[in-house]
């Protein structure tokens, strides 16, 4: 009898155990739970964290995230308002603010994942359908986009940047406003919208830079025909310089030449003025330097008898054994034409 009193109480404590934990449940902090009787909802949603109760095998748990979480749309080509095709990719923040309604409407996250992608998806083609490209693009309207450097200040006057009325901002804000009325029936909080990437259709988008490419191309043929101009003005520039130093230069050696010309005529002019032995000894030596520089030993010198050479030859001969030539007074004591050493 007691081992089947054994048996029973251990087979009574094995079923209290499975009733227990089919009865016990924990709600964690990231979580919140809707208890369902027959798929039929029972209760308020379990938000607050911990052990929790419900009737075994009959009831069961349903756990929703209570965490915020991500909704990443799928790149999208829609028009602008002035008709050019773009593709947008956009990325979201939401979470599950009534989880009876949510599981009602939904049921799971894949579920809300494809609605939001249809909901978020038309919003953002009504809105970015009702704006021009540079208003998708520019992020404020007091935002001044900067010029390019390569381009003129006639290029950018003729070319001026586009006004706009909005800015990018504004327009995630209004698909966001948009959008949460539409998604709040669903029991998801919409929490944030942004535009995480904005495109040219690819056909466009090869045409445009292809373009760019041309645009890039010109401007570097403009740079170097203007950076050639450059180089030739400052050759030119170096030569005038060059040759306004040469000219200046010139200027100078003849002023100084005809400073010293001045001088040796002023001082030739003193020589002639002075005595005849002074004229004399210029006139002798003159007539050396010009003997030494032009006579050689195989010229022969053909003079007439009035001849300035001739006299001082004749006045240069000896008249006797051991006497000394009769120069002119004044030069007496210096060395005959006879005694310079033959060239």
């Amino acid at each position: 009898m007691k081992p089947l009193f054994s048996v029973l109480a251990i087979l009574a404590i094995i079923v209290g155990l499975l009733l227990l934990s089919a009865s016990c449940y924990t709600v964690d902090v990231r979580e919140q739970v809707i208890i369902t009787q027959f798929q039929q909802v029972v209760g308020q949603p379990v938000t607050s964290p911990g052990l929790h109760f419900k009737v075994p095998f009959v009831q069961m748990v349903n756990s929703f995230s209570d965490q915020v979480m991500e909704w990443d749309g799928p790149a999208t080509q829609m028009p602008t308002k002035d008709k050019v095709y773009i593709v947008v990719d956009t990325f979201g923040r939401w979470r599950i603010k009534d989880p009876l309604v949510f599981m009602q409407k939904l049921g799971n996250t894949r579920s809300a994942q494809s609605r939001l992608n249809d909901l978020l998806g038309s919003e953002t083609r009504s809105t970015v359908a009702k704006h021009d490209l540079i208003e998708v693009v520019r992020t404020t309207k007091g935002r001044k986009a900067a010029r390019d450097a390569s381009l003129s200040v006639a290029d950018s006057e003729a070319d001026p940047l586009p006004a706009i009325q909005y800015g990018r901002s504004t327009l995630e804000k209004e698909i966001l406003e948009s959008s949460r009325p539409r998604v709040e029936f669903l029991g998801i909080e919409l929490l944030d919208l942004r535009f995480k990437r904005i495109n040219y259709n690819p056909s466009v988008s090869r045409t445009i830079h292809t373009r760019m490419q041309s645009e890039r191309q010109q401007i570097a043929e403009r740079f170097r025909s203007e950076g050639a101009g450059e180089a030739a003005k400052i050759l030119g520039n170096r030569d005038k310089e060059l040759k306004q130093i040469e000219s200046e230069a010139y200027k100078k050696i003849q002023e100084i030449e005809g400073e010293a010309d001045a001088k040796a005529t002023e001082i030739y002019a003193k020589a002639y003025n002075q005595s005849p032995e002074a004229l004399s000894l210029y006139d002798f030596t003159k007539s050396m330097d010009t003997l030494k520089k032009t006579l050689t030993q195989d010229t022969t010198l053909i003079l007439t008898t009035d001849s300035d050479f001739l006299r001082f030859l004749k006045s240069a001969e000896p008249k006797g054994e051991g006497s000394k030539p009769d120069l002119p007074k004044g030069i007496q004591g210096l060395p005959s034409l006879l005694d310079l050493p033959a060239k």
